[in-house]
């Protein structure tokens, strides 16, 4: 039993009288805090830190918020020395897990944007409510928003990313950049609280309703940073229609407590989203480039891609900083993976007897396959009301082979065409499988395909099987 597990199973007992039935270690995220859930009634989430100042802020602010009616996890117990906590399980949905269709397509259903508002809509009332009667003194590492803390984060930018792209830049003329951003953000300061990494994955869905969690690096601050926090998160790819009805529910809440012009509201805002950007690169940039961890390097093209969109508009502001960033978004390296998002590859089977699908981008077409010649299992009678999904015919056809030979010499082919495609910016491309019913061959081969060209290249892969009328993105 490790000593985090013994220390927390003495908290369940005290705070319950009775010990748990079994403690499970959870995955972590970002922090060297570790996560455990202690099953039993109740079942509680167990942390363990070894920052005591950061667990410390974080048990205080769960409290201080919990009696302002705030959702947040209550905690149940610490330990002396305040290294552990004990606080509510709140289960295992993210709110960015709970929005995932629309991030991975791009088109939000009626739930996602529902839940969307809802939890945007909250945001002003812990800013504002969370900021009365608080301690700011018991934040860490900083009680304030400040030209300190704005200078570390674009440090923190300057050598965990910008430096590890190889990029060439003069840091007098950057620095120079830095003091009138610091100048910029700090014009409009508001009496509120900052969450500072309000983000879907800070926000967890319990009973359909959404919870703040990891909110233990926040400080007094204001209020732009976390609307740009959340609105501009690198893997939430909101469509700008949306950002713009989450902002407007946002304005609407805010003026219930913080009246202030739109305009002024939305000018500061766009250097909150540079600023922010910046932080969440360098913060990419050390997990991933430094520490390793896969997820934080997923989110990189995620994120140059907003900052080139932020470009667009200009910031003469900084004239420097905004000549360094375009080169560094033209980098090969971050237009090839650019690319990757604009790409979506139409893999379709189809019946011959029902003729070729059509291409509905106009496109004209693109790869169609013929399976035909390939051994067929609709000719024996087991396998005629199964298709190419179903594994008895997956296994009929990999132990006959033929399926599996005409099917590297067709990867060979779509990938050196998607290779391509990337590398030129092009949006769309269609490989379609047909055989004799659309059944069993060419539903097989487009599985397959849609499988490979999405785990081999990170790219969008919608998957159609016309004859069975099934349509999914991959």
């Amino acid at each position: 039993m490790t000593t985090n597990s013994a220390t927390l199973q003495q908290l369940y007992l005290a705070a319950t009288g009775h010990r748990p039935t079994s403690v499970e270690i959870l995955p972590g995220a970002g922090s060297n805090r570790r996560y455990y859930r202690l099953r039993g009634n109740p079942t509680l989430i167990g942390v363990c830190g070894t920052s005591v100042d950061e667990n410390k802020a974080f048990i205080y602010m769960a409290r201080h918020f919990e009696e302002k009616g705030l959702p947040v996890p209550h905690v149940h117990a610490t330990s002396e020395d305040l290294t552990c906590y004990l606080q509510d399980d709140l289960g295992n949905t993210q709110l960015f897990d709970a929005i995932a269709h629309g991030r991975e397509t791009g088109r939000f259903d009626a739930d996602e944007v529902a839940l969307l508002r809802k939890t945007i809509r909250l945001l002003p009332r812990l800013q504002c409510e969370g900021a009365e009667d608080m301690d700011f003194s018991v934040c860490h590492p900083q009680p304030e928003f400040n030209r300190r803390s704005i200078l570390w984060d674009l440090s923190y930018f300057k050598y965990c990313f910008l430096k590890a792209t190889g990029l060439e830049f003069q840091e007098d003329r950057l620095e120079d950049d830095y003091e009138k951003m610091c100048d910029i953000l700090l014009s409009t300061p508001t009496p509120t609280f900052m969450y500072r990494d309000f983000q879907s994955r800070n926000v967890m869905v319990h009973h359909g309703e959404p919870f703040f969690i990891d909110f233990q690096g926040g400080r007094k601050g204001p209020v732009f940073y976390d609307v740009a926090s959340f609105l501009w998160q690198a893997k939430a790819h909101f469509p700008p229609e949306l950002r713009n009805e989450l902002l407007a529910d946002y304005l609407d809440e805010l003026r219930h407590y913080l009246p202030m012009p739109e305009e002024t509201f939305r000018h500061q805002l766009r250097h909150y989203v540079l600023f922010r950007t910046l932080q969440v690169l360098g913060a990419y940039g050390f997990r991933g480039y430094f520490e390793r961890k896969p997820h934080f390097l997923q989110s990189v093209p995620f994120a140059v891609e907003n900052l080139r969109q932020l470009l667009a508009e200009g910031f003469p502001e900084y004239p420097y900083l905004s000549q360094m960033l375009e080169e560094l978004t033209n980098l090969p390296q971050f237009v090839f993976e650019r690319n990757k998002q604009k790409l979506t590859v139409r893999v379709m089977s189809f019946s011959y007897r029902k003729g070729i699908p059509e291409d509905p981008t106009g496109n004209g077409g693109g790869y169609v396959f013929d399976c035909r010649a390939v051994h067929n299992p609709g000719r024996y009678e087991q396998y005629r009301h199964l298709t190419g999904r179903d594994e008895p015919v997956i296994r009929f056809l990999e132990e006959d082979g033929e399926i599996l030979t005409f099917l590297a010499q067709v990867d060979t082919l779509v990938d050196a065409h998607v290779q391509r495609y990337l590398e030129r910016g092009f949006e769309h491309l269609m490989v379609c499988f047909g055989c004799t019913g659309g059944q069993h061959r060419s539903v097989y081969a487009a599985e397959h395909v849609a499988r490979h060209l999405h785990e081999k290249f990170g790219i969008r892969v919608e998957l159609e099987h016309r004859e069975q009328q099934i349509h999914q993105f991959v």
